[in-house]
């Protein structure tokens, strides 16, 4: 993002994730889920995940996803991307598990987690919690448990800033010379 501003403040973000707890909370017990794993998706996903985590009172170790390889920008992006371990303390077969994001637009981040979480075993569920969605769906992938929903512009993005303090920035992206907007996000 070239000019951002703050979109949401540290205190707005964790009245959220609050909101975001007791949403969640209510869903798995609506499911009957007891004892799911929780993932955070590298790197803000992992942020949001932790304090969730917190608040929930989860009994398993914080999970953490790394999806550099799998998405399908990939050749996009280039060769080097920047990979963290992926981190499941447990196996997934037959778990429930709560997927967490920071921000979803296109859905094509989720895929990829989809497809990394599937090549560890055959989960139960799949909750997806994201602490901001916005507009531009290019997959049929919704949130179950969603802390804002950000209506923006065309070219505007939303990124999450962190880990202390959490902040949502919102601004412009840089437009490519020829005038086709050029993504800088990695929540597409």
């Amino acid at each position: 993002m070239s000019k951002t501003d703050i979109w949401k403040d540290a205190a707005a973000i964790a009245t959220a994730i609050d909101a975001m707890a007791v949403a969640l909370a209510e869903l798995l017990k609506t499911r009957h889920v007891v004892d799911p794993l929780m993932i955070g998706i590298h790197t803000g996903g992992v942020w949001v995940a932790d304090r969730l985590h917190e608040r929930l009172g989860l009994t398993e170790p914080l999970g953490h996803l790394d999806i550099s390889f799998y998405r399908d920008d990939f050749t996009r992006i280039g060769m080097h991307p920047q990979v963290r371990p992926s981190y499941l303390p447990v196996g997934v077969d037959d778990r429930h598990l709560i997927l967490v994001d920071d921000v979803i637009q296109s859905g094509r981040t989720i895929r990829a987690a989809l497809n990394v979480l599937f090549d560890y075993g055959r989960p139960a569920s799949v909750i997806l919690v994201t602490l901001a969605e916005r507009e531009g769906r290019e997959l049929p992938i919704a949130p179950d448990v969603v802390g804002f929903r950000a209506q923006l512009g065309h070219a505007e993005q939303v990124k999450l800033s962190g880990p202390e303090p959490l902040l949502m920035l919102r601004g412009d992206t840089p437009r490519k010379p020829g005038g086709k907007g050029e993504r800088h996000d990695t929540h597409a």
